[in-house]
């Protein structure tokens, strides 16, 4: 089990090369989640391209160090793990609030990114109110509390209904999280608006989303679309708030269009 150790806090992490390949790809987890969400992408783009998955603080098996306040906590850790690896330029691929730590390290610092893949995210996520109900809830009752009402928002009544155990282990994801990191992200959420960061998006950016998405629904993902210039949108048919566990053929099929359609870079490490 890799781990390394960015500004003092420990990361769980894989990474997995691909010879001849310039274009190293970093997913970034949603809340509440860990990097097995992007297991059957990683094993159908195994060899096609460098890729990095991690547990992000608070999350997982990764330490959550000082706690999380706000997200910069979270783009801290990133650029360290991509200081680590020396990269050059990466490819971020952030889904819900990993959406929302990539527009944040693409405003703080925007050599290091070549492209986006945002996927059921947004410039802004729910309100503060929503936010503040949802802290209350589970500091109070713990993240069981909301379980149910989180996997109607991540998966289709179709999912629910034919792939239960798969429902239940990420259920059991969910549940199992560490309180602090959770609540610590749900700050981070709450505080975090970049519509007009956005606006000065300037790298190739491809805006997916899951036509039955609870959490970011469609309209929303489109506004973000809106906002970056030259954005591409696409919508994953048959799929919630996580495609990558949902729909991963019809998402990796989107990540090979994209990452082939981009301009033949540098060498991926500096």
């Amino acid at each position: 089990m890799p781990f390394v150790s960015i500004g003092g806090v420990t990361l769980h992490h894989s990474y997995s090369d691909a010879k001849g390949s310039a274009r190293p790809i970093i997913f970034i987890n949603s809340l509440g989640t860990d990097f097995r969400i992007w297991d059957d992408v990683v094993a159908k783009l195994a060899g096609e391209m460098p890729m990095l998955v991690y547990d992000k603080r608070g999350h997982g098996l990764s330490d959550i160090g000082a706690g999380v306040h706000s997200m910069d906590d979270h783009v801290d850790d990133l650029l360290g793990l991509i200081d680590h690896f020396g990269f050059n330029k990466v490819v971020l691929f952030g889904l819900s609030v990993g959406g929302l730590i990539a527009q944040r390290l693409y405003t703080r610092h925007p050599r290091s990114v070549e492209a986006l893949i945002l996927s059921d995210t947004a410039h802004k996520i729910g309100t503060d109110e929503s936010w503040n109900t949802r802290i209350a809830t589970v500091e109070r009752d713990g993240i069981e509390a909301i379980a149910d009402g989180i996997m109607k928002v991540w998966f289709t009544p179709d999912f629910h209904a034919h792939r239960a155990v798969d429902l239940a282990g990420c259920r059991n994801m969910l549940t199992r999280q560490a309180l602090p990191g959770y609540v610590g992200t749900c700050v981070a959420l709450r505080d975090a608006d970049y519509t007009d960061s956005a606006r000065r998006i300037a790298v190739p950016t491809l805006c997916v989303v899951g036509d039955q998405d609870g959490s970011t629904p469609p309209a929303l993902v489109r506004s973000l679309a809106d906002l970056i210039p030259a954005a591409r949108f696409e919508v994953i048919r048959n799929a919630g708030h996580i495609p990558c566990v949902e729909q991963p053929e019809a998402l990796v099929s989107l990540i090979r269009n994209f990452v082939g359609s981009l301009p033949e870079g540098k060498s991926a490490h500096g």
